[in-house]
């Protein structure tokens, strides 16, 4: 049996579309706020303008986005140290470590 596959983001559900995106309230009203701009201060440091979607409340505001605290930590973050150290060796060394890493016993 064929399956059909998806052919745009369209056919999320509600709750899964929803899950991707920074849910912002108003500090005044409580109403959905929207982003205007974004400012980014730092790689871990932004401020998010914003506005609130009630017209009757109209607020506009700025918030804070800062990063916190790592949960589990990138592969890419050892692969890039990896490579920093074996550009870094000589050639010598380098054949080193192949040696090395050869003779290890496989995990």
């Amino acid at each position: 049996m064929r399956q059909k596959r998806l052919k745009s983001r369209h056919h999320l559900t509600a709750g899964a579309w929803n899950m991707r995106v920074l849910k912002i309230e108003c500090p005044e009203c409580g109403s959905k706020a929207v982003i205007r701009k974004t400012n980014r201060k730092h790689r871990q440091i932004a401020d998010i303008y914003c506005a609130c979607s009630d017209v009757e409340c109209g607020h506009t505001f700025v918030m804070n986005l800062t990063f916190s605290h790592t949960l589990s930590p990138s592969a890419k973050t050892g692969d890039a140290l990896v490579q920093t150290l074996l550009k870094n060796l000589s050639p010598d060394q380098k054949q080193m470590a192949l040696d090395l890493l050869k003779a290890a016993p496989a995990a």
